[in-house]
């Protein structure tokens, strides 16, 4: 078996409440998963895509399967404003897919 058969595929989203919040972290995420590939060879973003139904952008990337998905995540995150980060549940065939949106603001009472 080949490593590009162990490729896992992982979208990466951003809600559109959070691009429209801040619209420069749409380059800013490029322009970090570019340099992200240039660390680690075996990282590729297959494709990049604005969904008309949902406002979110998607980065559809192949990670090789001893690349920790949560630290490149977590680096991310270091690199844009404030939000939070959600692994929707998903079906068996789905693919795993992180959404980054803005901070749930919670009240707490007086």
């Amino acid at each position: 078996m080949d490593a590009e058969h162990l490729m896992q595929v992982v979208e990466l989203r951003v809600s559109y409440r959070y691009a429209t919040a801040h619209p420069w972290v749409v380059q800013a995420i490029t322009g970090f998963l570019s340099a992200y590939f240039m660390e680690h060879p075996g990282f590729h973003v297959q494709r990049h895509v604005n969904e008309l139904e949902s406002g979110m952008h998607v980065w559809v990337c192949d990670v090789p399967p001893t690349m920790k998905v949560l630290s490149l995540l977590k680096r991310l995150q270091a690199d844009i404003p404030p939000c939070h980060l959600k692994q929707p549940p998903m079906g068996p065939a789905a693919r795993p897919h992180y959404v980054i949106d803005c901070p749930e603001t919670e009240a707490y009472p007086s």
